[in-house]
């Protein structure tokens, strides 16, 4: 059995009941290796969500902000393709000054007044190959939430409105998964990078 395979059947249990999280592993050499090494990202969602194109969009962006907002990471880039991804894809996406690929695998289906949405998320350090972090969640939320109408009407007008019924039920996924991320820990130096991003 592979370290990565270790890693991914030592799971975490998380006890929150009814939560969307079904599933959250952290590799356990993280403290010693990849808080130091692993900070700069780039986010892709593949497949696309429901076959969409702008809706993968949606999902890599919701994830590219919630991470630069409520994690320690720079997630420099975000991404979505329709094209298979296997470990020599997810290593071309590892471009100069990118240490880790947060690969976002949903399963997405319109119901009659939102959507089911489910995911599969994986941090890729870049270099190996090996998953740092993974995390499975799901659930089925409506598309009617006053407490995101400013937020869907803002990715409205920036993705188009074939998004605007997956906003909060991705939304409501996406935060709860990668609220289940690690931090890793941030020199000065990466402080005022991540400033910068202005995200």
């Amino acid at each position: 059995m592979t370290t990565k395979h270790i890693a991914l059947t030592l799971g975490l249990a998380l006890l929150t009941g009814c939560s969307a999280v079904k599933k959250s592993t952290i590799r356990p050499d993280y403290a010693q290796v990849d808080q130091q090494r692993v900070k700069r990202l780039v986010v892709v969602t593949q497949p696309l969500p429901d076959g969409q194109q702008a809706v993968g969009e949606l999902w890599s962006l919701i994830a590219r902000q919630y991470v630069n907002q409520n994690r320690d990471f720079l997630v420099k880039e975000n991404v979505a393709t329709p094209d298979p991804l296997d470990d020599a894809g997810v290593q071309a996406l590892c471009v100069e000054g990118i240490e880790g690929v947060l690969w976002l695998h949903p399963q997405v289906k319109r119901t009659k007044d939102g959507a089911e949405a489910a995911v599969h998320a994986r941090l890729v350090r870049c270099g190996d190959g090996e998953d740092v972090w993974s995390a499975e969640a799901g659930g089925s939320w409506s598309s009617r939430d006053d407490k995101f109408r400013e937020r869907t009407d803002q990715y409205v007008s920036q993705l188009g409105p074939t998004v605007e019924p997956y906003v909060v039920p991705s939304y409501k996924l996406l935060m709860a998964t990668l609220s289940t991320l690690p931090n890793p820990k941030l020199t000065e130096q990466d402080i005022d990078e991540k400033i910068e991003l202005g995200e």
